[in-house]
């Protein structure tokens, strides 16, 4: 599996699509596709686009469906015509590389009241993001669409958060991740094991290891830590093994948490 992204640069500034506190915006680029814009300077920074990047290409592996990831270039002069004040401090801080998904014209967010998603899904996509920590893919933020009556997972932005307080990076690794008990898809996650059995196969050493060399340097001169960007790298990557390897820990509070609230 080619887990490369293409890189493109940014020509048009749409709109914002104000969700969340992050400002993601519809964009154009110069291969004329339309894509949802995540920006460095929005906030918390390039450890959220890291986050919507590992996540991503986790998504990919596993076989989910995820509109196309690229990296998107964004000029220093881009935006200075923009007339809100907030918007054009946004682009400043975000000259450079910046992350975009590919724009699904004319999706929904998923709406489980109105569609089923059957048991085998479901348990596949509440072990992703127990094994990713995703904080967000709740009743309130699915943060699923369905394009073409096909179920597509967004935003793994959230995704990581031990990185926000890095110092307990190898306690995060191995946590059973309490807050699964607030996932959307919980009540239908009934085939847990075989996810399970499934995905820690599918993620080897070698598959984790491509997925973090990804990460551009550039997002990675971090003032908050003393280890250089090859460092920063090798914890991301041993964090991902390490959960994989305890996914136990993950896997029976997701059971436990299910078994609450059928």
């Amino acid at each position: 599996m080619d887990l490369s992204l293409r890189t493109v640069t940014v020509t048009r500034y749409i709109l914002p699509l104000r969700e969340g506190g992050s400002l993601p915006a519809l964009a154009e680029a110069d291969d004329d596709f339309k894509y949802v814009l995540k920006f460095r300077g929005a906030g918390h920074g390039v450890k959220a686009l890291i986050s919507e990047l590992i996540g991503g290409k986790i998504v990919q592996v596993l076989g989910f469906r995820i509109p196309e990831l690229v990296f998107a270039n964004l000029s220093e002069d881009f935006g200075r015509s923009e007339g809100d004040e907030e918007i054009q401090d946004l682009l400043k801080a975000s000259s450079g590389l910046n992350l975009a998904l590919h724009y699904l014209s004319g999706a929904i967010t998923f709406d489980p009241a109105a569609v089923k998603i059957d048991p085998k899904l479901s348990s596949e996509i509440v072990w992703l993001d127990a094994y990713l920590t995703n904080i967000d893919r709740t009743f309130r933020n699915t943060n699923m669409l369905m394009w073409h009556k096909e179920l597509w997972l967004i935003d793994n932005g959230a995704s990581l958060y031990f990185h926000h307080s890095w110092d307990n990076w190898e306690k995060n690794a191995v946590s059973p991740f309490t807050m699964i008990k607030d996932h959307v898809l919980l009540p239908q996650a009934s085939e847990l094991d075989a996810a399970n059995e499934k995905f820690t196969a599918i993620l080897t050493d070698d598959i984790l290891r491509e997925i973090v060399e990804l990460i551009p340097e550039d997002w990675l001169q971090w003032h908050d830590t003393e280890l250089s960007p090859d460092e920063i790298k090798a914890v991301y990557f041993q964090f991902l093994t390490r959960r994989r390897t305890h996914s136990d820990n993950f896997l029976n509070e997701a059971k436990n948490a299910r078994a609450k609230v059928i």
